[in-house]
């Protein structure tokens, strides 16, 4: 793992995104509550925050961190038969929460796909991206 001991504990900030696209037909089931497993984008918000918690567990040398806010929040477009996920996680601490946001988006799309690939297998995951970071020695970045 990278030695941040040196570094200054600041607030820090991350956004991440991304869209699952499925059939019209999923989409209806998600948004009636009528899908067989339970509430679809209750359930993936709760992995989602769940799985940012976690993430030094999963991705190697990944620091361990304690998270001050993680927020887990969904989207739907009709036109493109998706939904979006935006995850936004935050600490005070010598090093950045991207990977923690990306990994809460993440798992909350893999949950959408589990709880509804009974009727559509052909779900698609896509455009998972950080959209801003906030503090730290390199300062703000946001997406164009």
């Amino acid at each position: 793992m990278v030695d941040v001991s040196a570094k200054a504990a600041t607030h820090r900030i991350a956004i991440a995104q991304g869209r699952i696209v499925m059939n019209p037909t999923t989409l209806t089931i998600i948004l009636a509550g009528n899908a067989k497993k339970g509430d679809v984008l209750g359930i993936a918000r709760v992995a989602g925050i769940m799985a940012a918690k976690k993430t030094s567990e999963l991705i190697p040398l990944c620091h361990p961190l304690t998270l001050t806010r993680v927020a887990v929040d969904f989207t739907t477009d009709s036109t493109s038969h998706s939904v979006i996920c935006n995850a936004t996680v935050e600490t005070v601490g010598p090093t950045g929460v991207e990977m923690e946001a990306l990994t809460a988006a993440q798992i909350a799309l893999l949950t959408i796909y589990d709880m509804c690939k009974a009727v559509d297998r052909g779900m698609t995951i896509t455009d998972v991206r950080v959209l801003e970071k906030h503090g730290g020695k390199s300062g703000s970045f946001v997406a164009a």
